[in-house]
């Protein structure tokens, strides 16, 4: 019995969005930028998978821009609003605890093109204080990003508080990673006053390789990608036709049974939370309080085992972990999230992420469950961090 519970990694390409995928591949194999009818049916078909994505993100179609992930809209958001706009300022917010796809392009921007970033600090529970983005507004600053929902601990940052905060700031533009919080956490992208917003497919069981950026009407970005001028202008090269319905059919899916969704792993997440409060030796790093956490992510720590070792004897019965961000988790190094937190000693050095979606029973979890609880007083005692 395999227990996958790392979907904030990625997550299994749902069985009709499989089906879908394939008959796009069988029958609209002509290029969208092609004059004839093979490549004109393909050109439709994307074009309605675009009105459809808009339809349920509640945005224009002409506001979409299809790329190949969270990594690249990120990129093209903070990059191609830093290069558009940078005669106005360079500054930048941002917090500590984003994403490497957000954190290493402010790094870049500073390092290589001479942007000034603040790195806001967060609290306890990994969120963001609203005041302190407006502490940090100067007069040449052009751009605030932050995520909607971490992808390590689960929490919620206060995007919506923070756009109407800045909508007071015509001037900076306000960019939301909303990779982890698609069909998960509700947001009303418009009402939030967001000017750019990042979503991956391969986060809401579409394939890898497919993603999109949302892009208020009337501004402008710098291209990362010059060629052909598909999307726009924005984005060239020929479009992934069928990663592209996929996406639109997985948003779809998301947003039509958010409620549903939402119910059913809140479910799971109590399980898991009642029954790691059981397991001696285990710490929970996800904040508790339901208001400023998703209901997919738990973070934990078991002090003075390294958590790798528990990766490997939790995947020997078949169950699929993460120690921390997927995109850091072979590198060997702290996470950066936890330490923002606070967390110190054997217990930021023992993380774990248990990751839930759709597909998981409360069967899933009680396996987990009594399987960490079997295996840990063995490790306890010859393991140490």
């Amino acid at each position: 019995m395999a227990v996958y519970l790392d979907n904030s990694a990625t997550t299994q390409v749902a069985p009709e969005i499989q089906q879908t995928l394939m008959e796009v591949v069988a029958n609209y194999y002509g290029n969208p930028s092609s004059l004839h009818r093979i490549g004109g049916e393909a050109e439709k078909l994307m074009a309605r998978a675009r009105e459809v994505a808009a339809r349920f993100l509640g945005v224009k179609p002409d506001e979409l821009f299809f790329t190949s992930g969270g990594t690249e809209s990120n990129n093209l958001a903070l990059k191609g609003a830093a290069f558009q706009y940078q005669s106005r300022g360079k500054h930048i917010i941002t917090t500590q605890i984003e994403h490497a796809a957000v954190y290493q392009v402010c790094k870049a921007l500073e390092r290589d093109f001479g942007f000034d970033v603040t790195y806001l600090p967060v609290d306890h529970n990994g969120v963001v204080s609203v005041q302190d983005v407006e502490k940090a507004l100067r007069k040449d600053t052009i751009l605030v990003s932050v995520m909607h929902v971490n992808n390590e601990l689960g929490s919620v940052q206060p995007v919506e508080a923070i756009g109407r905060l800045l909508k007071k700031r015509r001037k900076v533009f306000f960019h939301v990673d909303h990779v982890q919080g698609v069909g998960k956490v509700p947001l009303d992208i418009k009402g939030s006053g967001i000017d750019l917003l990042s979503i991956s497919g391969h986060k809401i069981h579409a394939p890898k390789g497919t993603g999109l950026l949302y892009v208020r009407e009337g501004i402008r970005l710098y291209p990362l990608l010059h060629g052909g001028g598909q999307e726009g202008g924005l984005r060239s090269g020929t479009e992934n036709v069928p990663g592209i319905v996929a996406l639109a059919k997985a948003i779809r899916l998301a947003k039509e049974n958010e409620a549903q969704h939402i119910g059913h792993l809140l479910k799971l997440k109590q399980i898991l939370l009642e029954g790691l409060a059981d397991i001696p030796g285990v710490y929970i790093n996800t904040p508790l309080d339901k208001r400023i956490t998703a209901p997919h992510i738990v973070n934990l720590s078991c002090p003075g085992i390294k958590p790798e070792v528990l990766v490997h004897a939790l995947e020997e019965k078949e169950i699929y972990v993460s120690t921390t961000s997927a995109c850091s988790s072979r590198k060997d190094q702290v996470s950066r999230t936890l330490e923002a937190i606070g967390l110190e000693g054997p217990r930021l050095h023992s993380p774990l992420r248990v990751s839930l979606s759709i597909y998981n029973t409360v069967e899933d979890i009680q396996y987990f469950l009594k399987t960490l609880r079997d295996i840990l007083p063995h490790y306890q005692k010859i393991m140490r961090v």
